[in-house]
């Protein structure tokens, strides 16, 4: 499986098109985000929720980049050496799936956007690779079909779709785990890193890079730039955010938050379906140059 590493300055989205209607909270205050590091040999999250943070660790040994936090924050799916499927929090962590893919660093779990159920790869040779879906405890394991697109998977808030790219950089998929059909998402021909799916699946934020872009291992990707794609069409989606953006994620209503860059501090910016601003946040100092997981709100 090759993987490819960001391209700098990748452009930003040159058109737009209608988005989904947001539900009737989309005034809502963002509460907080979380964000990942490494140290000590260990994966580092630390979870924002004002006035403080919180910091939950997993690995050791032999350091897993397979991994993701649940909605919550306190929570963190993650793959280890031995193929071990495990769910860790600041009391510990729990082995519940054992047969779980462990061969490149961009084979990551996936939570729903309940923080109920959490989607991973299973081990095997076949080029589409076999995703299953399992409760946070281990139970209620459903296949939910085959991908050629396994990389950084992730969920619409509708729990029906997956996004993920190929490992080989050859576009982005959507796996539709109620038909179990898998479709290459049109418009997207290079990308590294798949960040977040719109709630209805139309919307994809993907790290958009060139054939020329230098190789790399598909690990998560602290900082990118942005590109958001419309998944039926192929057409990119202006982003009107002012600012070097490096991250942008949809929340649960469809409200999009843009990460952009500071000096000494990143920036959280919320807008809603029609790209008018709503609130600016100011992440923690120490965030800045960390990649960030999730926001809580």
């Amino acid at each position: 499986m090759k993987h490819w590493a960001m391209a700098a300055g990748v452009a930003l989205a040159v058109s737009t098109v209608a988005a989904p209607a947001l539900a009737s909270s989309q005034a809502a205050p963002v509460t907080g985000a979380a964000y990942f590091g490494y140290r000590d040999g260990q994966v580092q999250v630390l979870t924002d929720r004002r006035p403080g943070l919180t910091s939950v660790r997993i690995g050791g040994g032999t350091l897993s980049a397979q991994f993701s936090v649940a909605p919550d924050g306190r929570r963190i799916a993650w793959v280890d050496e031995k193929g071990r499927l495990r769910v860790g929090s600041a009391s510990g962590d729990k082995v519940i799936a054992k047969d779980a893919a462990y061969i490149g660093p961009c084979l990551t779990p996936a939570w729903t956007a309940d923080g109920k159920r959490v989607a991973y790869l299973r081990k095997g040779t076949a080029a589409a690779m076999s995703v299953v879906v399992a409760d946070a405890d281990g139970k209620g394991v459903v296949d939910s079909g085959t991908t050629l697109g396994p990389c950084h998977l992730t969920w619409s808030a509708d729990g029906r779709t997956l996004a993920g790219y190929a490992g080989d950089t050859a576009g982005v998929y959507l796996l539709d785990t109620r038909s179990r059909v898998s479709k290459r998402a049109p418009g997207i021909k290079l990308a590294n890193h798949v960040e977040s799916l719109s709630p209805d699946s139309r919307r994809v934020v993907v790290n958009a890079i060139g054939p020329n872009a230098p190789g790399g291992d598909g690990s998560w990707t602290p900082l990118f730039t942005p590109s958001i794609y419309d998944t039926k069409t192929g057409k990119k989606i202006t982003i009107p955010v002012k600012g070097r953006l490096v991250g942008a994620r949809y929340l649960r209503d469809g409200r999009l938050a843009v990460r952009v860059r500071g000096t000494t501090a990143n920036t959280l910016v919320t807008l809603d379906a029609s790209g008018k601003e709503l609130r600016r946040v100011a992440e923690p100092a120490k965030a800045r140059n960390l990649g960030l997981l999730g926001v809580l709100g």
